[in-house]
């Protein structure tokens, strides 16, 4: 039996509640270096959970097609497929830069695949996903767009399609612990909800020591199915992001980091996740020294392109939406990327950030290098087993599993 998720029309009660309905990502910070070193295996799959930072299609797959997120429409996926596949971004994000690494077929949407070929690869991440379950949030009476899209449903889904994935009960445990598996991002959205109904800190905190106990229990349940090889993310420096920049613009300047612009006391309470983040993580391998639990540092790895624009090929001006409109980062609450009358710019490789939320597919790939090739993997990667064929750059791939229903594609919203 197939675990099925209903993805309900969102209340659209203001422009803060149409705009989180397709959100994803948050923050994290410097750690110490872990001593240990992982062992070289050639992946033969990457099974992928976790919401847009990673969502290739499953989003926009479950939604009701009379009511779609910005993602199903362009000029989202101009940049590289020349059409909307249901990512967050002008083209391919991360987790497409990991599989082009490792030689395997960009990673299929679980939900937004019609008869699609899972062998090399599955994804059950989905936009908007949290981690922790609907009824937490409803307790602190925080309102969140979907209530059955959490890590725990990806979870469930996952093992109830291990019948059709791989077979037999011995087969499953062989693809589970031959694959490698990218746990997020997940965990960004517990925050940026509250954050976005301007709960206070002190509130949003309380959820911290939550997320990272669900992301924990997660990665456990897995390893007892045979995993072997984990990437875990941390979460972006939302302190940077045009979106909170636009929610929480003041005109007290030593609210900014002089160096970057951004909002430090958000960035600050990235600090606190990425401290509860850590420890769990080193606790897992403590207990589990056979698992290779690698800590892949996103905010680092963006944060750097917010401190040095210039070098990476961004100019000086880091902070402005590559596709949206008005305002002075070229994002506006009411009008998101995807809407009718909302452009992108001529060249998004110039910039950073692409809607104002995530990050444009030459920012994902920066990133993506990051943690593949360092400094930005904890502990980094052994490639040692891999041959040049493997790892290059330019890699022939299998457009037709990253394809969404072929309708959405060509829709345009009319009104």
């Amino acid at each position: 039996m197939i675990c099925k998720i209903i993805i309900k029309k969102p209340l659209r009660t203001s422009p803060m509640a149409s705009l989180v309905t397709f959100f994803l990502s948050t923050l994290f910070v410097t750690v110490t270096i872990v001593s240990s070193e992982t062992l070289c295996r050639n992946f033969e799959s990457i099974i992928s959970f976790g919401d847009s930072i990673a969502d290739t299609g499953n989003l926009v797959a479950l939604s009701d097609h009379n009511h779609l997120p910005g993602p199903a429409f362009p000029p989202y996926g101009e940049t590289f497929f020349h059409h909307p596949t249901g990512r967050s971004c002008d083209g391919r994000i991360i987790i497409d830069f990991i599989a082009e690494f490792l030689g395997l077929p960009y990673v299929p949407p679980y939900f937004g695949s019609k008869n699609g070929n899972f062998e090399k690869g599955v994804n059950f991440a989905i936009a908007s996903a949290t981690a922790l379950e609907s009824s937490i949030f409803e307790e602190r009476g925080f309102h969140i767009p979907y209530s059955n899209i959490s890590l725990g449903v990806q979870l469930k889904s996952f093992k109830e399609s291990l019948p059709n994935l791989c077979g037999s009960p011995s087969d499953c445990r062989d693809m589970i612990g031959n694959a490698l598996i990218l746990m997020g991002e997940i965990g960004g959205n517990d925050y940026n909800f509250p954050f976005f109904q301007r709960k206070p800190v002190k509130e949003v905190e309380e959820l911290v020591p939550l997320v990272i106990n669900t992301i924990s229990s997660a990665v456990t349940e897995l390893i007892a199915m045979g995993g072997r090889t984990f990437l875990v993310p941390g979460n972006f420096p939302i302190g940077c992001s045009v979106i909170y920049l636009t929610l929480y613009q003041t005109s007290n300047k030593e609210e900014y980091d002089p160096l970057t612009g951004c909002l430090k006391w958000l960035n600050n309470f990235g600090e606190y996740h990425e401290e509860q983040l850590h420890a769990e993580l080193n606790r897992l391998r403590k207990l589990n020294p056979h698992v290779n639990i690698i800590y892949a540092d996103y905010y680092n790895a963006l944060l750097r392109l917010f401190q040095e624009p210039a070098k990476f090929g961004f100019g000086n001006r880091p902070f402005p939406a590559c596709c949206g409109i008005g305002g002075p980062y070229n994002f506006s609450l009411n009008r998101n990327c995807g809407s009718v009358g909302v452009k992108s710019c001529n060249d998004p490789s110039k910039y950073v950030g692409w809607d104002g939320i995530h990050m444009t597919e030459a920012a994902y790939k920066l990133i993506a290098d990051g943690i593949l090739q360092g400094p930005y993997a904890i502990p980094p990667f052994n490639w040692s087993c891999l041959n040049s064929e493997t790892n290059k750059k330019s890699l022939d791939t299998d457009y037709s599993l990253i394809n969404i229903d072929t309708t959405l594609s060509k829709t345009l919203r009319q009104e």
